[in-house]
């Protein structure tokens, strides 16, 4: 069977910067920056007080789920959940007239339900075991997102969750892509989400001395490529968007964002938490996506990079990059890093991105990386500082790495019939 063409036909998001599409990609033109002093918790005691919330947030707003199931779901599966029901109300689906055994949901996260197993630990610890809701677990496991989604449209296709730290979106992105290319499913509701901005959450990475302690100047603190660059921002929210069949959606009339033409996925097989200096797994994640699309290297126009504003990540990454796209790496390619504006969504952030790379394909327009106003003497690439930048974007590469040396790669092309 020849591998059919797979479209994205909707996408939907919840991010620090926004809770639609439209209004993120606003942001992002605006060069607007999601970062700013916690609020949900008192973060005085930790050595970074910053990050990228999503802002009086209480349950998900849709006639679709009430606000008592909504309540029944940790933090990162209600984000998943608005997520979904807004990338699926963009593609314009009706589920009634769709065959449920060939719908999937395949959605992501790199932690899962952090705050409902703070919430009950505190609980248990304070009063006893009997104190322990018996929501515990439903809410807390990673896969509630993809099982709420495949409930509430009565979706009987595939239907699991990803979980490879940062790389969980894209890899549950890349698993759909190929579920519906090799004929699995003909539609996939995918992506990830993550509400990791715990007291807990920002303790654990604050131990790691992975983020940035610019306390003081928020939204100048994710400065990937930069100089300066002191480590990420922990940010939360949700990405996802509809996979089809082409015909599928042709059939229907449905708009097409983009057409996705590649994945891959690899290990750097190096550290539990650093990347290999020599980017070597991000290196074969990155050919083998341009290999499954059957695309050369120098027709990619841009590459929406994983860009976490660390040390060594972004260094790695710049690397990995000249070694797949050699001289037109430094002659050509454009490369950005939207978490210098939206912080780092963790198990989120390929789902994130993606829609990213699809506006700026849509649009014509690149979003730029913020705040890199002195690059790194070994970040050398164009990486389009500061402002958007108007051009066209016939192909562009979304990189997604994380902890446990995940890296997935996904390639998007301008559709055309």
């Amino acid at each position: 069977m020849a591998r059919r063409r797979v479209v994205i036909t909707g996408m939907g998001t919840v991010n620090p910067l926004s809770r639609t599409v439209g209004g993120f990609w606003d942001s992002l033109m605006a060069c607007k920056s999601g970062i700013s002093r916690i609020e949900r918790f008192d973060p005085t005691p930790f050595t970074s007080q910053i990050g990228g919330e999503v802002k009086d947030w209480t349950c998900v707003e849709s006639e679709i789920v009430s606000h008592r199931e909504s309540k029944r779901l940790d933090r990162f599966a209600q984000f998943a959940v608005q997520a979904s029901i807004d990338a699926v109300a963009d593609s314009g689906l009706n589920f009634e007239d769709e065959d449920p055994g060939r719908s999937a949901a395949i959605i992501g996260s790199g932690i899962g339900g952090l705050q409902e197993l703070e919430t009950q630990t505190e609980r248990m610890l304070n009063g006893g075991p009997k104190r322990v809701s018996p929501f515990t677990v439903p809410k807390l496991m990673a896969n509630a997102a993809s099982g709420t989604v495949s409930i509430i449209w009565g979706l009987q296709g595939p239907n699991f969750a990803v979980v490879t730290a940062c790389a969980s979106a894209a890899n549950s992105i890349g698993e759909a892509f190929r579920l519906v290319a090799h004929g699995g499913s003909d539609i996939a509701i995918t992506g990830g989400a993550e509400a990791a901005l715990t007291r807990v959450g920002l303790a654990s990475f604050c131990s790691l001395r992975g983020l940035s302690t610019r306390n003081d100047d928020p939204e100048r603190a994710s400065r990937p490529f930069d100089t300066d660059r002191d480590g990420f921002l922990l940010a939360e929210g949700a990405g996802v968007v509809v996979l089809e069949e082409l015909e599928h959606a042709k059939a229907r009339g449905a708009d097409i964002y983009a057409e996705l033409v590649g994945y891959a996925s690899t290990g750097d097989a190096h550290h539990i938490t650093a990347p290999d200096p020599a980017g070597s797994g991000a290196t074969l994640a990155m050919k083998r996506c341009l290999a499954d699309a059957e695309v050369n290297a120098e027709d990619v126009d841009y590459v929406n990079a994983h860009g976490t504003s660390t040390q060594l990540g972004d260094l790695a990454e710049t690397g990995a990059i000249k070694n797949v796209f050699g001289d037109y790496a430094t002659n050509g390619l454009v490369v950005s890093s939207t978490k210098s504006a939206t912080g780092h969504l963790l198990g989120a952030s390929g789902g994130v991105e993606i829609i990213a790379a699809a506006m700026a394909m849509k649009h014509s327009i690149v979003p730029p990386t913020l705040n890199l106003e002195n690059p790194d003497e070994g970040c050398d690439l164009d990486y389009c500082p500061l402002t958007p930048r108007e051009m066209n974007v016939d192909i562009a590469l979304s990189n997604s790495f994380g902890f446990g040396g995940h890296n997935a790669c996904l390639l998007i092309k301008k559709f055309t019939d």
